[in-house]
């Protein structure tokens, strides 16, 4: 919990929070906030959106990268992931590749386009594929995205700005530093891999090691370093199989301090379903994509922490018009302590606050809690 910024003191300072965390999953869906916005609120509290948009587009301190939120001061680490994309060996990496092969003149005039012009959007160009994409997704025929997509995958194109969800776009070099610290790639590895180790504070490891690009190159010679350097210490988790790896700030002995918040469906903490089950003892589905009548716990579910344990979940959804922060269903898992009934209404509360609700609407609840809940109403 303390590797995830999730004890007390809370962390102040939105920057501060992804360099540690090392990066920051972007994902659209609101059904209460975006789960970027949710992640930063899990460990900061109440906090202004527009910080983070200033933090990305203006100050320059954080960027776009794939489905991630990166700190601008470990920009040299992707990079060369950047550089590798193109060579990349997946078979998603290889269509791209002669995809942009076949559409040289369009790649040529896209980034013409955008130098002379930019920063544009999407919609602001015009298709001009010799070979339309195809490959079996709802993105076939959106040739203008997937040209843009595949040159920011490969650093040549940034996302400079949001004209609400939509993107804009600008030629790297326009946005991204210019001063690189010629960054060897198997330290940029070394880095990464530490850094993602130190947010985990335990991990197997199938659980680190993964960039936009897919596995690291060099991983298992690069584990052997953190090991042989000091960084990271192999560790076995009592009942739990497997070779295990912790990062040496987490073996730091300090007090902890518990507290109770709610978590994005999409938290480093839960993301890993299998890891959250293992630790925590805490089966996490998510039921986004399944039919409404065949959810078990609802649409956008968030999880119950309280000090080092996940001890329930809530179905939320924010009605915008009526500014009701509707709680659909409260679970508490079968061991969840009674008296976390408090806590687990004052984050509930703290959270409706902060999306903006004037309202909460408790609906049923499966906990011992029921008390506690009823008061928010």
């Amino acid at each position: 919990m303390s590797a995830q910024l999730l004890s007390a003191p809370r962390p102040t300072d939105i920057v501060q929070v992804v360099e540690h965390l090392g990066a920051l999953q972007l994902d659209p869906t609101s059904a209460v906030a975006r789960s970027e916005h949710i992640v930063l609120w899990s460990r900061i509290g109440r906090y202004d959106v527009a910080d983070l948009n200033r933090a990305m587009y203006g100050e320059r301190r954080l960027f776009e990268y794939g489905s991630w939120i990166l700190p601008v001061s470990e920009f040299d680490l992707h990079r060369d992931a950047m550089r590798r994309y193109l060579s990349g060996p997946t078979t998603r990496q290889r269509y791209v590749r002669d995809w942009l092969g076949s559409n040289a003149t369009f790649r040529r005039l896209v980034v013409a386009e955008i130098r002379n012009r930019g920063p544009l959007r999407s919609r602001d160009l015009v298709d001009q594929a010799a070979v339309p994409w195809r490959t079996g997704g709802w993105n076939d025929g959106k040739n203008v995205g997937r040209m843009l997509d595949a040159l920011w995958a490969a650093g040549v194109l940034a996302i400079v700005g949001r004209d609400g969800s939509e993107r804009i776009w600008d030629v790297a070099e326009r946005f991204y530093p210019r001063i690189a610290t010629n960054v060897s790639s198997r330290q940029a590895v070394f880095r990464r891999m530490a850094t993602q180790l130190r947010a985990l504070g335990v991990a197997r490891v199938d659980q680190f090691g993964f960039g936009v690009e897919g596995r690291l190159p060099r991983w298992k010679e690069t584990l052997a370093e953190l090991v042989r350097r000091g960084v990271a210490e192999p560790a076995r988790v009592k009942g739990l199989p497997g070779d295990w790896f912790v990062h040496n700030a987490a073996l730091e002995r300090r007090a902890f301090r518990p507290r109770t918040t709610l978590l994005s469906p999409f938290d480093q903490l839960v993301s890993n379903r299998e890891r959250a089950q293992e630790l925590f003892g805490f089966r996490f589905k998510l039921e986004i994509y399944v039919p409404s009548a065949k959810r078990e716990f609802g649409y956008y579910v968030m999880p119950i922490l309280q000090g080092e344990r996940l001890i329930g979940r809530i179905d939320p959804v924010f009605d915008r018009r009526s500014r009701t922060f509707r709680v659909n269903a409260v679970y508490a898992q079968p061991d969840a302590p009674p008296r976390a009934g408090a806590g687990v209404a004052k984050a509930i509360r703290d959270l409706a606050q902060w999306v903006g609700a004037k309202s909460i609407d408790i609906g049923r609840s499966r906990s011992p809690w029921e008390k506690e809940l009823r008061r928010l109403g």
